[in-house]
């Protein structure tokens, strides 16, 4: 019962965060990549009340910035560079200070991903350490940040070993995302090429990573575990599997750090086959009542209805990206606005949540950005 009321409480403290979010403007930064016009990070002003993008500037340039992630405050901005030396350690990271008045970034440094091809990168809890996925070396970084924000080399490494069925995208490991536990104690990594999901110790304090798992949830072969979210309640978790286009329900333990896999739904509609179809991005909605989910291919956001006693998932329906390949979408903190980066089609298109229904109701706004991959909000503060 205490647990229940815990989680009741938590629920009604995410719900009046994303209230008070509502109603302002922020900053966008959008990662792309580098090969074609694009020269690194954008940024645009979000209007959070009429749902509007200005046109997106450039605002450091830096190869194939893939994935973003920022400070609590929003102050600190972190972007891989994914890139390849072909020895295992060509990879880098890089570290930005946030103008919240004008949207404009400093550079802070930059240092080794500990890999090659990093694809994501997270902060932990208290924003001591820098969480790195290295997706082509199949390895996992933690990076130490100091007070000012400023990144180390990597303090760990842990290299994965092993292969699964995929004839093309399995041969070896491949690290495609690494988060935090809610609770701060774990660390989730989604290995594509291994069709797993590895759960290490994480010990804040002490910025130090456990080198073995203590846990690992197996998928079945050729799911391609791609990125993983948190359900607010910090109980349930959902799976995005790129390589079968499945979503996996999961129930968290917080204390031993195991994940146990209780329901997998299809992302496509009932009966479709989309050649070559692969998911890109998992998201649950601040209000927890909705899990959303992109499409590439069917070109899609697949969107599900979560049960609030058991966590599992129904399906609601399938909305068009407006766009081509969506690699990556993104809520505002408020959950009232979505931004879909159509990678393929160098777009953004702009929907708004019915936050009665939870479905995404495409604006007619649009905005155009070089092969966008990632999108991070940070709130304006107007001087």
């Amino acid at each position: 019962m205490r647990s229940y009321r815990v989680a009741l409480g938590l629920l009604w403290l995410v719900g009046r965060s994303f209230l008070e979010a509502a109603d302002r403007d922020w900053w966008v930064f959008w990662g792309t990549y580098t090969r074609g016009e694009s020269r690194g990070i954008y940024v645009s002003r979000f209007d959070g009340i009429r749902g509007r993008l200005t046109p997106a500037q450039p605002a450091a340039e830096l190869p194939n910035p893939s994935f973003l992630a920022t400070s609590r405050d929003g102050r600190r901005l972190y972007a891989v560079s994914e890139v390849s030396d072909g020895r295992e350690a060509g990879g880098r990271v890089a570290a930005y200070a946030v103008d919240v008045g004008t949207g404009t970034l400093r550079s802070l440094g930059q240092r080794s991903s500990g890999g090659d091809g990093p694809c994501h990168l997270s902060l932990d809890g208290r924003g001591r350490g820098l969480f790195v996925a290295n997706y082509a070396s199949g390895s996992v970084a933690v990076l130490p940040v100091d007070a000012e924000g400023k990144l180390g080399e990597p303090a760990a490494v842990i290299q994965h070993r092993g292969s699964s069925v995929h004839p093309e995208r399995q041969r070896g490991p491949h690290a495609h995302q690494a988060m935090p536990s809610p609770q701060g104690s774990h660390l989730l990594v989604c290995d594509l090429g291994l069709d797993q999901v590895l759960v290490y110790r994480w010990r804040t304090w002490r910025r130090w990573l456990g080198e073995e798992p203590v846990s690992r949830l197996a998928l079945p072969p050729g799911s391609g575990p791609r990125h993983l979210a948190f359900h607010p309640d910090g109980r349930h978790v959902y799976v995005l599997n790129e390589l079968n286009s499945t979503l996996t329900v999961c129930r968290w333990d917080g204390r031993s750090g195991r994940l146990e896999l209780v329901q997998t739904l299809p992302t496509l509609p009932e009966g479709t086959e989309v050649v070559g179809n692969t998911t890109a991005e998992v998201v649950v909605h601040p209000s927890g009542r909705w899990v959303y989910a992109s499409n590439r291919g069917h070109d899609s956001i697949a969107m599900f209805q979560v049960d609030p006693r058991t966590g599992l998932l129904s399906g609601m329906g399938h909305e068009s990206t407006r766009g081509r390949t969506p690699r990556h979408f993104a809520l505002d903190p408020g959950g009232r606005w979505c931004l879909v980066e159509n990678q393929n089609s160098d777009g953004v298109a702009v929907f708004r949540v019915d936050t009665s229904t939870g479905r995404l109701l495409f604006t007619g706004h649009s905005a155009r950005v070089p092969s966008p991959v990632c999108a991070v909000f940070v709130p304006v503060e107007d001087r």
